[in-house]
């Protein structure tokens, strides 16, 4: 149907006189007057209807075809193929950066963004906290991925738990540990970093608060935080988390600890001290969270056993990982807690994902069942061992002069203590410019320390070797302006 228009323009109006036409047939078109394919005149015969040049017709109909109102269609009528939802969009585009602003999850430190964004770019990564790409147990996946194929009947949702395999696979592999643990008491998650989502969604009251060792590897993440828990630090002593500091408050709170190679000092805490903080634990009934990431990366020594081993009051909630030990694309972790900890955690994970990848659980069952996985950990640590050894002889023969350090036993990480000369945030952009990516001491930190972590896990030793003698240059460089 043809519409029929009984309007003019007003050349007294400020307003052009292609927008009168335009709000005129927004406004139509909102009220119910025109409808969808209903029909224009022709230009031309508006343009002499309206007494207006061809041209202010022709940018009144630009418009309304840029607003998505009209057909573009030239010559004929013009047909009508918008509706009111479409024009409100159109009156008043949505304002994203509001909504942005709003929401209730923090975002990240403006460094951590920035290392995000230029990792996988960076030439020489210092910063990278995964395996390298040459440590991928090719073998073990080939295997593993076509025993699951040959298998695999559906690929539809697990259990709200997880895979009941994989959870088997893991109960059996924590006894090595001393963790009795039962498929009933694990929960599959997408990464430890999901575990402790769920913890702060399901488990803390708002404005509880969680203590943690400093410098720690929580301190870079908005998890908590962004929960409305309260983040606070206890410092990190020769033998462990100063957990004696830890104040009497009746306000809810927990305990998260890296008691093996901590992330990012290397430090491991002392079985004496394992012990000690879990009488404190109970006696405070304090509930802790024990991240076991790089339990099973030991050079020479075997760490003492876990604190979930030595926990006889049902405490400690044990975070494990596959991230660091295989790879972090598999994107799973997993949690050992009480029973009903682990029915509360798993039903508030089927709210939000509705669990882990399935492929990637089949998977690891069949990597994990494959006896070439506990050879492949050998490999594994003798490998790390052998580039920590060389990235301490790097640090020797470059950065002596303007740093200390302590040699690691097994992880991912060396603690770099700079020099107090040198300027910490400016050191990290010019190595940024020059290719090599390190991590400031500031993001594990309640306050500035004067320190940077070091990873030799994923560089391989000539290009932690070339990021070292970068540093050199850009400190001296630094000290001598």
């Amino acid at each position: 149907m043809r519409v029929t228009i009984n309007w003019h323009p007003n050349p007294q109006l400020h307003q052009p006189l292609y927008q009168q036409l335009v709000n005129y047939c927004l406004q139509e078109i909102e009220t119910g007057n025109w409808a969808l394919g209903d029909q224009l005149p022709p230009q031309r015969e508006l343009a002499a209807q309206l007494q207006v040049n061809r041209s202010t017709i022709g940018q009144a109909m630009t418009q309304l075809v840029d607003y998505g109102v009209i057909s573009g269609k030239r010559g004929g009528g013009t047909t009508i193929i918008s509706n009111t939802w479409s024009l409100m969009m159109k009156k008043a585009p949505v304002n994203w950066q509001e909504y942005i602003q709003s929401g209730h999850f923090k975002a990240n430190l403006h460094t951590i963004q920035t290392i995000n964004t230029h990792e996988t770019r960076m030439p020489i990564r210092l910063s990278t906290g995964e395996l390298a790409p040459a440590f991928l147990p090719h073998q073990l996946f080939a295997d593993a991925l076509t025993r699951v194929g040959h298998r695999l009947q559906q690929l539809n949702y697990l259990e709200p738990q997880g895979l009941l395999a994989l959870r088997e696979q893991l109960a059996q592999r924590l006894q090595r540990w001393g963790i009795q643990a039962s498929a009933d008491t694990i929960l599959i998650t997408s990464g430890s970093l999901q575990a402790l989502q769920l913890i702060s969604l399901s488990l803390l009251d708002e404005h509880a608060t969680v203590y943690t060792e400093t410098p720690t590897y929580l301190n870079s993440l908005q998890i908590f935080q962004s929960a409305g828990v309260h983040l606070r630090g206890l410092p990190l002593t020769r033998d462990g988390v100063a957990y004696w500091q830890l104040p009497q408050t009746e306000q809810q709170k927990l305990l998260y600890v890296i008691p093996s190679f901590q992330n990012p000092t290397g430090q491991v805490m002392t079985l004496k001290h394992r012990r000690e903080l879990l009488t404190f634990a109970n006696r405070r009934q304090l509930p802790i969270i024990e991240d076991s990431a790089y339990q099973d990366l030991w050079f020479d020594t075997r760490p003492p056993q876990p604190l979930k081993a030595l926990d006889d009051h049902g405490a400690v909630i044990y975070l494990g990982s596959s991230s660091k030990i295989l790879a972090p694309g598999l994107r799973l972790g997993w949690v050992v807690a009480p029973r009903p900890i682990i029915s509360r955690l798993a039903d508030v994970k089927m709210q939000t994902d509705y669990g882990a990848s399935s492929l990637s659980q089949l998977a690891l069952a069949e990597i994990l069942a494959n006896s070439d996985f506990d050879r492949y950990l050998v490999q594994t640590r003798t490998r790390l061992q052998q580039r920590a050894q060389a990235a301490l002889q790097s640090l020797q023969t470059y950065l002596a002069p303007y740093a200390k350090w302590q040699e690691p036993t097994g992880g991912f990480y060396i603690w770099l203590k700079l020099d107090p000369r040198i300027k910490i945030d400016a050191l990290f952009d010019a190595a940024r410019a020059q290719g090599v990516l390190i991590n400031p001491g500031d993001l594990y930190a309640f306050h500035h320390v004067q320190a940077i972590r070091l990873s030799y896990a994923y560089a391989e030793p000539a290009a932690f070797a070339a990021g070292c003698r970068i540093l050199k240059q850009l400190i001296e460089i630094q000290l001598t302006h």
